[in-house]
């Protein structure tokens, strides 16, 4: 019995580039919600992992594939044998203002769309993914302040975490969204602060790693948080490269995420 009460998801027909186009109705963001996915080629293909892959603020489901071409280098990379089959599926945020933070809001849980409806739809519509296939999540800006929120709040769930240029607590979204910062006000101080996260669950954390440019606006949070975990010697791995906050800098970096995804996966 279906999760949902629609589905609709594109012809194969009118594909390109081995992405395909979902639109559920999600219970959790009491509206419809919208994920592409890359799939990889081979229809004997069985159990694939699912790397679920976050946008940041203005941004929806359409933009890593079209910013980054990240379907192009998930081909090739599979052709050259660099990493294993493995399907991409880059949802909306729920498109609530100029980002929704991945955060429970009073009407819409954009949490749950995103760790229980994104999956559930995947595995329901793409005939390459079931129950058995495992999950990892990453994303950037405020895509990685959910997923590594997100991957450690619900490390039951995930494989594997990482975030480029994250957002690392809430107050940070003030930077970029037109929005008043208390529509993002949050009960739990989890969901307010990665750190906050991870020392909830710091029994039992995912591996998970984040990145960050030396020139983003988003270089001290991110230092400060290697520094927390550093200081409380919890393993995580941390690097800095050239880039600012921006879609290069992304698409420079993602391979880094998923061979890290693809080693954790082999064992």
């Amino acid at each position: 019995m279906s999760k949902f009460r629609t589905t609709e998801i594109s012809d194969p027909r009118f594909e390109s580039n081995n992405l395909r186009h979902i639109t559920v109705k999600s219970n959790h963001l009491k509206n419809r919600g919208d994920i592409t996915v890359f799939v990889p080629d081979g229809e004997d293909l069985t159990s694939l992992p699912i790397v679920i892959l976050l946008h940041g603020v203005y941004g929806s489901h359409w933009i890593w594939s079209q910013k980054t071409g990240i379907h192009l280098k998930m081909k090739s990379w599979i052709e050259k044998g660099e990493i294993k089959p493995m399907i991409i599926a880059m949802p909306s945020d729920g498109l609530w203002g100029d980002g929704s933070g991945y955060l429970p809001h009073q009407n819409s849980d954009f949490e749950k769309w995103i760790v229980e409806d994104v999956p559930n739809a995947i595995v329901a519509l793409i005939p390459q993914a079931n129950e058995q296939s495992k999950l990892c999540i990453a994303g950037s800006s405020m895509g990685g302040f959910g997923a590594l929120r997100l991957g450690i709040k619900y490390n039951d769930k995930f494989s594997a975490v990482s975030g480029l240029s994250s957002i690392t607590v809430v107050e940070q979204m003030k930077l970029f969204v037109y929005e008043e910062l208390s529509a993002y006000n949050q009960d739990k101080k989890e969901n307010k602060s990665v750190f906050e996260t991870i020392l909830k669950h710091q029994d039992k954390l995912p591996p998970f790693r984040f990145d960050c440019g030396k020139d983003d606006l988003l270089i001290e949070g991110n230092r400060k948080l290697h520094q927390q975990l550093n200081d409380l010697k919890i393993d995580h791995i941390y690097k800095e490269n050239q880039g600012k906050h921006e879609w290069v800098y992304w698409e420079t970096h993602i391979k880094e995420t998923i061979l890290f995804f693809n080693d954790i996966l082999k064992n």
